[in-house]
């Protein structure tokens, strides 16, 4: 199996979204991340990132959240020209895992209309809620026609240990990270917002936009639990190591 890092776009956010003692006005710019896992019995997209859109009209697509965050850099940026590359078409991935349904997380899921889509149970049912838009879940982002797939647990995508989906609630009801064997660089745990940044896991703090501390701290524990049993965290949206990683063609096996 092979783990390419694709872009899935880039935000500027307030820095103290994320780390508290930033300066009022200050911001941060975040990297964001999507894996194809080129598995022999399919391939699997981990998160499909911004919606292109967003580059030109972001109010029309994300609302108010557009003045929460804005998409820098260029349109041609998304997971879809990623995976053209490498010589994909959208129509060659199988599953879409999302690792939960805000907006630069799921903003291209439209693409994939061959593809199974799994998520965990507690986002769905968050998306699905009256206040969902006031906690980020947009159903012109998540709310597609594909088959849809939940889960509630721990979930082997393929049953042979490769892919292997975790619950980390705590940014969002339904938060899931993946843990990724490869035969050669061992195993990668793809955080997501689990763990945004690696401060996030030194300091043992959270983000303000956190949906419960409680939960989330406990998921950021499992987390550095996982990483010193000697797997690789890869954060959800660390500029600093975003610049040490292969993306692109450049794959991880």
């Amino acid at each position: 199996m092979k783990m390419h890092i694709l872009s899935g776009g880039r935000l500027r956010m307030r820095k103290s979204i994320y780390l508290p003692e930033a300066e009022r006005g200050e911001t941060i710019d975040l990297p964001v991340s999507c894996f194809l896992l080129r598995h022999s019995q399919g391939n699997v997209l981990f998160d499909t990132g911004c919606h292109p859109s967003v580059h030109v009209a972001p109010e029309a697509r994300w609302g108010g959240m557009a003045k929460a965050m804005t998409a820098i850099g260029d349109p041609s940026e998304n997971v879809v020209t990623e995976l053209q590359r490498l010589g994909l078409t959208v129509d060659d991935i199988d599953v879409v895992v999302n690792s939960h349904f805000h907006p630069d997380h799921c903003g291209c899921n439209e693409y994939f209309t061959k593809a199974v889509v799994v998520c965990h149970q507690k986002e769905l049912e968050a998306a699905q809620a009256v206040n969902a838009e006031n906690m980020g879940f947009l159903a012109v982002d998540w709310k597609q026609p594909m088959p849809m797939q939940t889960i509630d647990g721990e979930h082997d995508v393929f049953g042979d240990g490769k892919i292997l989906l975790v619950p980390v609630p705590g940014h969002t009801p339904g938060m899931i990270s993946a843990v990724v064997t490869l035969e050669r660089t061992g195993a990668f745990v793809l955080a997501s917002d689990a763990a945004a940044l690696r401060l996030h896991l030194e300091r043992e703090c959270c983000p303000k936009n956190t949906w419960n501390v409680d939960l989330a701290t406990q998921s950021m524990a499992e987390i550095a639990r996982m990483a010193a049993a000697g797997a690789t965290v890869i954060y959800g949206h660390d500029l600093a190591q975003w610049a040490t990683l292969r993306t692109g063609a450049v794959a991880y096996d």
